[in-house]
């Protein structure tokens, strides 16, 4: 738990381990309470003042020169703010660049077997591999992977939250366009941006509040977006609009444009990367020699972002939920499907706060063991 001053009054803020929506950085909730009234001298919230003035078109460009220059993103690629969250592009990525042809999926967790249902319909979907029957704790083997070399596409999602699973190198498919679900990911360390035809990711775990969308696609792919869909799903009429051809979600796009300039201050995506490293070891060190939590995850497909664990004795979860909450560790419950705990530790997890979650869970597991 620490402490924060706010308009002289002392806030008392725990630590948020929640999966998403997530924690935000201190400093721009900061920035954001402090120009609520009155942004830009505009004399009224960013949140009402018109998407298509001057002042909001001025921020929208520098949120995307900001991420243009945190993940080094290539000339040749567009970025779109939209509106929706990852799911509702489940849908929209075969709907813009199957048009009812072959796309080929690997499915490491929940998120990809979602991704695999919606995508049904707009394209003759082949999962190349499926990692469900070892219940998602480790990846499928490459060579067991069966590729459609006509594929109009190869998704994965990176980073599967759930079980925690993630896959550390982006797939080498030959010249099929690679589409990633970087949800749980983008912004948590570098990337290489040329290696994949589009990335999407919703918001509420590294980028700012849900309801945002930010979509990278390369400008061949943005060519072959279907003319028969309607506009507002297609990606080449929102680049041509400069993702404004409705209102787009105007106070999480400047939320999300504060959350860049913060990841610079803290020396860009090489650091974050680090840092994200070591709070993801330092966890994972202690859970496996403490001889009381354990990870199922096998140790090469371990994630940095999303860590579950379990207790020795799982009747004492509720246990260790309530005195975690009353500790100032929030959100630590493992999601419905797979039971245990869960600790999500994104960019704005700080070490002090892995830290305190560990010194937490010491002490539990010498009160209960």
């Amino acid at each position: 738990m620490c402490k924060v001053v706010s308009e002289g009054v002392i806030v008392s803020r725990a630590y948020n381990f929640a999966s998403g929506p997530a924690a935000l950085p201190l400093p721009v909730l900061q920035q954001a309470q402090a120009e609520l009234l009155d942004w830009g001298k505009a004399r009224a919230s960013v949140m009402e003042i018109s998407h298509r003035s001057k002042a909001f078109i001025g921020l929208a460009e520098q949120a995307e020169q900001d991420l243009r220059r945190l993940l080094a993103v290539p000339a040749n690629y567009r970025v779109l703010f939209l509106q929706g969250g990852a799911t509702q592009h489940f849908a929209q990525i075969p709907m813009n660049l199957a048009n009812g042809e072959a796309a080929d999926y690997l499915v490491t967790g929940h998120w990809g077997e979602k991704a695999v249902k919606q995508a049904a319909a707009y394209a003759k979907v082949q999962v190349v591999a499926n990692s469900a029957e070892a219940k998602f704790m480790q990846l499928p083997d490459r060579a067991s992977w069966q590729l459609h070399p006509q594929a109009a596409y190869f998704h994965y999602t990176p980073n599967e939250t759930i079980a925690g699973v993630e896959i550390h190198q982006v797939p080498e498919v030959g010249t099929v366009p690679v589409v990633a679900d970087m949800s749980s990911t983008l912004l948590s360390r570098p990337i290489d941006v040329a290696k994949f035809g589009l990335i999407y990711a919703g918001a509420q775990k590294n980028i700012g509040p849900a309801g945002l969308v930010v979509l990278i696609i390369r400008d061949d792919l943005l060519a072959r977006c279907s003319k028969n869909i309607p506009s507002i799903f297609n990606y080449a009429a929102h680049a041509k609009e400069g993702s404004m051809l409705n209102t787009p979600p105007t106070f999480a796009w400047y939320l999300a444009g504060l959350n860049f300039q913060w990841l610079q201050s803290q020396g860009g995506l090489a650091a974050m990367g680090k840092h994200n490293q070591q709070k993801a070891e330092l966890l994972y060190g202690y859970i496996d020699g403490s001889g009381y939590y354990s990870n199922p995850v096998e140790k090469a497909a371990r994630s940095w972002m999303n860590v579950p664990f379990r207790l020795a004795d799982e009747s004492h979860d509720e246990r260790f939920l309530k005195e975690s909450v009353a500790a100032g560790l929030l959100a630590l419950k493992g999601h419905r499907s797979v039971g245990g705990m869960r600790a999500s530790i994104y960019n704005a997890m700080p070490i002090e706060g892995v830290a305190a979650l560990i010194d937490f869970m010491r002490d539990f597991a010498q009160r209960n063991g």
